[in-house]
Order: structure tokens, then C-alpha cells, then sequence
């Protein structure tokens, strides 16, 4: 199997929290692949979430981004694991923040305004896999909520920036209340996914 760019997105405030634990399990299983990890920890890093002044005014012509760093790391992945949970059935306020100010017009897409469309720049991202956190039970997310996350994700952040990204995408329902052997059976299914990706990508 090839080398691979990964990069790991973790947004959750709390250091001892179930998100953490799932995502050291996905960099060491990502490790074990031979993949590059480069791991970004959104909480404790500081990442200021807000679009500031100058990024909004300059959106739709030549972007000043204040996030280098985190726009190089997604500019260069292969493969994209993000972890976090999922609050109010909304992504949380840092991990929009990353999207708003990271996957930014001449990183993720570049503005075509006389056709009045966006043309994708991920070119180079292959898989996402996103796991995450819910107190909510499964029924709840797919009959009432018709996965709202999910169809962000997918639809109106990837496909359009990177359509050649295959997503999975990994909820673990009544997180509050996992037991061990279910924990255990979704860690063993989070690896068997970078497992396929790993096939898949070659």
C-alpha cells in the first residue's frame, strides 16, 4: 500500500472525551497503514473559529486567510479524517469555523462568476471518513432529522470542493450510555473502513 497524506480533524473541547479516545485510536490505526498523519486538534490548538473582517470582505475575490497553516494541511491530504460530536444536530461551532475559514475560495474551490458556479480545487483529497459523537438514538437522526449532518457534509462541502472524495460517514448513537463491547464494535468497524480506504486508494 501506498503512502498517504492523512489529515486528522479533532474538535472537541475536552481532552478525556469520547471523541478523543476514537480519534487516537484512528491516528494509530492510520499510522499502522504507513499513512503521514498530521493530526489538528481544533480546541487545543486555539483555532479561532470566527470568519474574521478581512476574510468575509475579501470572499468572493482574492481571499486573505488568516489560517495558513490549517489551509496547507488540508491543501495537501489525501485522505481526511474528521471526529467530533454532534450538537443540536449541527456540526460544532469550531469545526464550521474550520470549514468557513479553511475551505476557502482558491483552496477548496475556486469562484467561476461568469458562469455563476465554483470550481473544485480538492482535487487531490480521495476519501473522508467522519465519525461522530451522538446522545441521540439512531431512529431519531434518520426518521426525524433525515441525517442533517450528513447531507452537509456530503453534499454541500465535499462534493462540490473534492468530487472525487468518497465519504463514510460513522455515527455512534446514545453515546452517553455505550458500553464496552459496543464501543469495541465501532472502533473495529472505524478501522476496518481506513482498511478499505487503504485497498481502495492502493
Amino acid at each position: 500500500m501506498s503512502e498517504r497524506n492523512c489529515l486528522l480533524v479533532i474538535a472537541h473541547p475536552l481532552a478525556e472525551s469520547l471523541g478523543q479516545h476514537l480519534a487516537q485510536d484512528l491516528r494509530a490505526a492510520a499510522a499502522e497503514l504507513g499513512w503521514r498523519v498530521t493530526t489538528r486538534d481544533l480546541c487545543a490548538s486555539g483555532f479561532d473559529p470566527r470568519l474574521t473582517e478581512a476574510e468575509a470582505a475579501s470572499y468572493r475575490g482574492d481571499f486573505q486567510g488568516g489560517a495558513g497553516a490549517e489551509m496547507a494541511e488540508l491543501a495537501a491530504a489525501e485522505v481526511l479524517i474528521l471526529v467530533f460530536p454532534t450538537w443540536w444536530f449541527g456540526f460544532p461551532a469550531v469545526l464550521k469555523g474550520w470549514f468557513d475559514r479553511v475551505w476557502a475560495p482558491g483552496v477548496a474551490y475556486q469562484p467561476v462568476p461568469e458562469l455563476r458556479m465554483m470550481a473544485p480545487r480538492l482535487t487531490g483529497l480521495k476519501a473522508v471518513l467522519a465519525v461522530t459523537t451522538l446522545g441521540a438514538p439512531g431512529f431519531w437522526d434518520w426518521l426525524a432529522m433525515r441525517r442533517p449532518v450528513r447531507r452537509v457534509l456530503t453534499r454541500g462541502i465535499v462534493s462540490p470542493c473534492a468530487p472525487g472524495a468518497r465519504v463514510v460517514f460513522r455515527s455512534l448513537y446514545r453515546a452517553e450510555h455505550v458500553t464496552p463491547a459496543r464501543l469495541a464494535q465501532f472502533q473495529a468497524r472505524l478501522r476496518g473502513d481506513l482498511a478499505a480506504i487503504a485497498r481502495r486508494l492502493g
